[in-house]
C-alpha cells in the first residue's frame, strides 16, 4: 500500500497479480512480470486487474481491505449436497436403462446366431 503524507487517503487502489505460474527458486517474479503494474501504478488506471475503492465503502469498524477483485466474472455457486445426490439418483437410474437395453441386445443377437 501507498500513502500520501500529509494528505488524507479518500480512496485505495488495488493491483491483482496474475501471473498464470508458480512463483519459486527456480522460477522468481521479473521486471516482465511486473510490467502492467508500473505502467498502471503511475495514474492509478481501473484494468480487469486493477480497482479502485472508496474510503466511504470499506467498512468503517474492521478496516477489512480484503481485495476482492469486482471486474473477475463471479464463480458459479457450488450445488447444495441434495442437488447432487439427485443427479446422482438419475444419472443411475439412466445408466440402469441403458445396461438393461445392452443386455437386451446382447441376449438378441445370441439368439439370430442359433
Amino acid at each position: 500500500m501507498f500513502f500520501e503524507k500529509g494528505k488524507a487517503t479518500t480512496e485505495t487502489w488495488f493491483y491483482q497479480l496474475n501471473l498464470g505460474r508458480n512463483l519459486g527458486k527456480t522460477n522468481p517474479l521479473n521486471e516482465q512480470d511486473l510490467a502492467e503494474f508500473v505502467e498502471l501504478q503511475k495514474t492509478r488506471a481501473e484494468s480487469e486487474n486493477s480497482w479502485t475503492v472508496k474510503i466511504s465503502d470499506i467498512n468503517q469498524n474492521s478496516f477489512d481491505l480484503s481485495a476482492k477483485n469486482p471486474n473477475t466474472p463471479e464463480e458459479a455457486p457450488l450445488r447444495s449436497p441434495e442437488e447432487i445426490l439427485k443427479e446422482m439418483a438419475e444419472l443411475d437410474k439412466e445408466s440402469g436403462l441403458l445396461m438393461e437395453n445392452l443386455k437386451l441386445i446382447i441376449k438378441n443377437e445370441g439368439s439370430d446366431e442359433k
